[in-house]
């Protein structure tokens, strides 16, 4: 539309203002409407009017960012341009506003603002209306018109005339007059709304002219530095440009913007060399050059273009041969293990180990660790110091509650949004081939429609096999045996059979009360005050009052609650001493000093005169953590020694068990009513629990003479008349495992007999109907919760003395360990004195050898 044309403009006009760009006379542009004015003048006036007039508004640039909630104008732009709006869009996501398309007219100058509110309304003066080119081009407007002419023909030509935009657009030039061409040519062509502020400043047509030809001389000189550093292209290439470039609108900028295509040809030649330098096996690179013969012929508009060039890009991503070398200095790797973690011998030392192998033997394949043990112990960070030892990179992969086996072997590449496994995903991360991987929580995997990643691991972590995995999405075979797995799980009563075959376990048991009291002042306590931005020189915590707090408020196998716990300490100092500085700020204040004078005068007396020095005075530094200000800052005590107030009747004894949070000590009571001989069983118990109960009292039965145990009504038979009701306290918690049978039957034998059960004892093993009495596992954990409960002798099978060579030296000094065959022997153990049983000598003759 032509801006010298016959359109008259109000002589009012409704302002728009608009900061995404720069409309011009004779342009098309889309402007985005969100304001709250423009909101309005768009409801008010192009949506309710009717007329022509009422389509034409004024657009004023803001060259400033749009305050939507500002209520004040900002300052006008004296120029701009009428414009009418040939489409209103609304939208509501993601908030409600317009879409205008708008046609430049003409220029506009605003000559008084009539109201701001609730959208701006202009008294304007109409420009471009008289001035235009004469007939012959003689005279120096004359001249630029014909300069800017060819030059627009120039910029034009440098064009595929076959395309049809193209030509469409020469037609343009040659039908519009010649005064409009710089103003629509400057909103086709690459230039910054600066430039084309200049433009519609230029109210002469002569100045408009001489700004614009330079624009368009840089864009013609833009193009055919572009052309000379392309090669020559195909006519369907070159169609292809020409439409992406030659898609010309009014106010849109399609085709001249040099950094908009890329040269696809030269893309796929660069992938070809990338795929070549790769440096990948033979059938992954014979894969690979198929895939990029397939390429090079399939149209880019297929969708499966761009899932095969995702598929090259990834296999040029991989590490199929870089590795980082391994640092093969034990005694520094000894150091290093030894600083980051107290303790925790046995996978230091295997760590080692493998280090030293490795130093002798440059081949050897990764080992697949499993550390199982309780939550807390440092498991997660033990891997990551292992990386650190080694000089190799770490990744975490986190497998608790994975369900898809997918996640591990990847999706294939006929479905849509397919992409690699967790394996191959984590080594593109890292980019080499040996890192340590951290499979985190290995128990925790789950079951489901999709698969069992479970079973999908089982070629990931085996060192037989993992040297050719197979990722469904890549479809050939990576080699994983350079990677250093390691596990962790809390048990692995839930890992596979299969699974579990493939991977060393080393267990990591609960630490010592001493080892937790190393651990929180060489650790936790120093961590703990950097994160709370606090010294030492302000926050003491000593020995002693750590002993309390592991003792007294926690009772775990890690050390998870005694960091939350040092932490909440941080927390109450960090108040004190923050408020101890700000008051030594207002009291340093001048101000500050004249109110406490004031108060000081109005109350009188030295008592005032104390409280207002104690108010202001900052606490005393160091602030050191004793047992009343623990009291203060974590409440009473959670755990207590109750072992001696539950032993004071007959029919309780102490257990010990394992659970995957660590070892617990556990009580078990019985009682005894007239009845018909039934057996009641209270707890919670699994099936072997239940099964060990029936053991015990079958036992017993079964050796009543033998030790003399009888019901109230005098019979040899202790259940005859009497019901047996049997407890574990803590009804919450499910208890299940084959490690309770001594305690039940020593707990049965004190019922029976009436004699206490000896306070300072606990045991744990399981028992035949013979007697005998069976190893079982967790002994360290076991041992460490009897310490930790403060019980002086522990009972625990024969074939179990074994374990005991894991537990501290210190602690094996402070306990006394019975080690048990029989249940003769434990009942013995457990009771002052001993548990006599009579031997008669007509049912037990002592028969002499025949031979």
């Amino acid at each position: 539309m032509s801006s010298s044309g016959g359109i008259q403009i109000p002589v009012r006009l409704p302002l728009l203002l608009t900061h995404e760009g720069v409309l011009l006379p004779g342009a098309t542009m889309r402007i985005s409407v969100d304001t709250a004015r423009n909101m309005q003048l768009v409801k008010s006036r192009l949506l309710k009017g009717t007329s022509l007039k009422s389509t034409i508004i004024g657009v004023i640039p803001n060259t400033k960012d749009p305050d939507h909630d500002s209520e004040e104008l900002p300052t006008l732009h004296s120029i701009g341009t009428a414009g009418l709006a040939v489409q209103v869009v609304g939208s509501n996501w993601p908030k409600p506003h317009y879409t205008l398309l708008i046609t430049g007219l003409c220029r506009f100058r605003v000559a008084q603002l009539l109201k701001e509110h609730p959208f701006p309304l202009a008294e304007v003066v109409q420009l471009d209306q008289l001035e235009q080119l004469p007939n012959a081009p003689d005279g120096e407007l004359g001249e630029l018109g014909e300069r800017f002419y060819q030059a627009a023909v120039q910029l034009v030509g440098m064009l595929d005339m076959s395309v049809p935009v193209v030509a469409k657009l020469r037609r343009m030039l040659d039908s519009l007059p010649r005064e409009t061409l710089p103003d629509v040519l400057a909103s086709m062509i690459r230039t910054t709304n600066k430039e084309k502020l200049q433009v519609l400043d230029a109210v002469s047509l002569e100045e408009r002219f001489k700004k614009t030809l330079p624009l368009l001389s840089r864009q013609i000189e833009g193009l055919k530095l572009l052309q000379k550093t392309r090669k020559p292209r195909s006519d369907d290439d070159k169609k292809v440009l020409a439409v992406r470039k030659g898609g010309v609108f009014p106010g849109r900028q399609f085709f001249l913007d040099e950094e908009a295509e890329d040269d696809d040809g030269d893309d796929t030649t660069v992938l070809e060399r990338k795929v070549k330098g790769a440096n990948m096996p033979e059938p992954a690179l014979r894969v690979c050059l198929k895939e990029l013969k397939r390429l090079k012929k399939m149209p880019q508009s297929m969708p499966e273009y761009a899932l095969t060039r995702n598929y090259l890009e990834l296999m040029v991503e991989l590490p199929w041969s870089k590795s980082t070398t391994d640092c093969l200095d034990i005694r520094a790797a000894r150091v290093l293990l030894d600083n980051d973690h107290y303790a925790m011998e046995k996978l230091k030392r295997r760590v080692l180990e493998y280090l030293a192998v490795r130093q002798l033997k440059s081949t050897l394949k990764g080992p697949i660790l499993c550390f199982v043990g309780p939550p807390g112990v440092g498991k997660t960070s033990v891997g990551r110091s292992i990386a650190r030892t080694l000089g190799r990179e770490f990744h975490r992969i986190a497998l608790g509650g994975v369900c898809d086996q997918s996640d591990i072997r990847g999706h294939r590449r006929t479905y849509v949004g397919s992409m690699p496994g967790r394996i191959i995903n984590g080594l593109k991360t890292v980019g080499v081939n040996n890192p340590v991987f951290l499979l985190d929580e290995v128990d925790k995997l789950g079951k489901s429609l999709q698969g069992d990643p479970a079973a999908a691991l089982l070629e990931v972590l085996d060192p037989e096999q993992n040297h050719s995995f197979t990722d469904h999405y890549l479809n050939v075979a990576f080699d994983l045996s350079q990677v250093l797995f390691i596990a962790t799980a809390n048990t692995t009563a839930s890992i596979p059979p299969a699974l579990l075959d493939r991977m060393e376990v080393l267990q990591v048991p609960g630490y010592t009360q001493e080892e937790k009291v190393e651990i929180a002042h060489r650790h936790l306590i120093p961590h703990q005050l950097e994160q709370h931005g606090l010294t030492p020189q302000q926050l003491q915590i000593p020995p002693h009052t750590t002993q309390d707090i592991i003792s007294r408020y926690t009772r775990e196998a890690g050390v998870r609650s005694l960091e939350r716990k040092i932490g909440a300490i941080c927390r109450a100092v960090a108040v004190k001493v923050a408020e101890g500085h700000k008051m030594s700020k207002q009291e340093s204040s001048s101000h500050q000093q004249g109110q406490l004078a004031a108060e000081e005068k109005e109350t009188g007396g030295d008592e005032a005169q104390r409280e207002s020095a104690d108010l202001t005075a900052p606490p005393e530094m160091p602030i050191l953590i004793d047992p009343t200000a623990l009291k203060d800052i974590l409440g009473a005590p959670l755990f207590e020694m109750e072992v001696s107030e539950r032993l004071t009747l007959p029919g309780v004894a102490i257990g010990l068990a394992w659970t995957p949070l660590g070892g617990e000590i556990m009580f078990v009571e019985a009682s005894r009513m007239e009845g018909d001989g039934q057996l009641t069983l209270t707890g919670q118990l699994g099936d072997v629990m239940k099964e060990s109960a029936h053991l015990a009292i079958s036992w017993l039965r079964s050796n009543a003479k033998l030790y003399q145990l009888t019901n109230t009504a005098g019979h040899l038979d202790p259940m005859e008349g009497t019901d047996i009701h049997l407890h574990f306290p803590a009804g919450a918690v499910t208890k299940d495992g084959p490690s309770a049978g001594v305690t039940i039957v020593t707990c049965l034998a004190s019922l029976f007999s009436g004699r206490l059960v000896r306070s300072d004892v606990a045991m744990t093993g399981e028992i035949t109907l013979r007697g005998l009495v069976l190893p079982v596992g967790g002994i360290k954990d076991k041992v460490l919760a009897a310490h930790r409960a403060g019980l002086k002798r522990l009972i625990i099978p024969k074939r179990n003395e074994k374990d005991l060579e894991e537990i501290p030296a210190h602690i094996r000094e402070e306990l006394d360990f019975v080690a048990a065959s029989s249940v003769d022997q434990v009942l013995n153990a457990a009771f002052s004195g001993g548990f006599p049983a009579t031997t008669n000598p007509l049912t037990h003759p002592h028969l002499a050898s025949k031979l």
